[in-house]
């Protein structure tokens, strides 16, 4: 189990101390990502089984990438510093890998606040807009919840696991990509469960910021011209009235000769799926416009 963290020693702690509970004997590794909080010394006092990785800068979710490399673990499962898996789920989802061989990344229902509400993503991945191919565990998926993944080793350092430069927001996507793109499957299964807390002390407008510059990074890295195209329109119509996701645009034509470089379209197999998903999320929001329509029409 990898964990990357920053400046949240208490959340993290709190999670140290439910994982001893998830059963499966993890072995947990926590990339610090050039905490000031004295993390890292409060990790090796209070839970000495655990392995510490102390970086020099803040690599954000390439983190986890580094603590995946040093692990000998054939499965990695993903953790937040404010996320834990619920008891059994780890020993379920191995049982799960050893069944399906072409199974490389395992998305788990992310059950978020005390509430327990589950994540928009699983509710729409427990839609299984893809089909559920007869050698997966669970609904086919083209994305995840980091918090919320198990990984087949691998396959994740094969594809590249997440880049050093797309830090956290919506970093996920390229690596789904990538992953479905080298052929392995990626499967959402309900009964494996995750809990999310989200901390308080996170930056709302940073985040919106890289996940506007990831977005357009990931169409112009991985998607074929027309859906490239189509995906860029729809992020800057998006962004017009949020400053921070402005700033987003910014960042992302700053990276355009990187993303060249660096270009490699998906096989027409997984751009189809990736259209498929984009169909489905486009009806479900022309939807809620019409129901928001005909709410206000009924109270005017």
């Amino acid at each position: 189990m990898v964990i990357a963290t920053r400046d949240r020693w208490t959340s993290l702690h709190a999670t140290l101390l439910r994982l001893e509970q998830v059963g499966g004997d993890p072995r947990v590794v926590v990339v610090d990502n050039a905490s000031a909080d004295g993390t890292p010394a409060r990790v090796r006092q209070h839970h000495p089984g655990v392995v510490v990785i102390e970086l020099g800068a803040n690599r954000g979710g390439y983190a986890r990438t580094i603590g995946a490399r040093a692990s000998a673990e054939p499965l990695i499962a993903f953790c937040d510093d404010d996320s834990w898996w619920q008891p059994g789920s780890l020993t379920a989802a191995s049982e799960l890998f050893d069944r399906h061989p072409r199974l490389g990344l395992l998305a788990a229902r992310v059950l978020v606040g005390k509430a327990g509400r589950p994540d928009p993503v699983s509710d729409a991945m427990a839609l299984a807009p893809l089909g559920t191919p007869p050698d997966m565990p669970g609904p086919a998926v083209l994305g995840f919840v980091a918090c919320g993944a198990i990984v087949r080793r691998a396959a994740f350092l094969a594809a590249g696991g997440f880049d050093a430069r797309l830090g956290i927001g919506g970093e996920e996507e390229v690596l789904a990509l990538d992953l479905a793109a080298d052929g392995w499957g990626l499967a959402y299964v309900e009964h494996i469960v995750a809990h999310h807390h989200p901390s308080p002390a996170r930056h709302h407008g940073t985040r919106r910021r890289v996940q506007t510059r990831n977005a357009l990074w990931a169409a112009w890295l991985r998607r074929r011209p027309q859906a490239a195209l189509e995906r860029t329109m729809q992020t800057l119509t998006a962004a017009v009235r949020d400053p921070d996701a402005r700033s987003g645009i910014v960042d992302a034509l700053r990276g355009v000769r990187w993303v060249l470089s660096e270009r490699r379209p998906l096989p027409a197999d997984v751009e189809a799926a990736a259209r498929v998903l984009e169909g489905r999320a486009r009806a479900a929001s022309a939807e809620a416009a019409r129901a928001v329509a005909v709410v206000t029409a009924s109270r005017g």
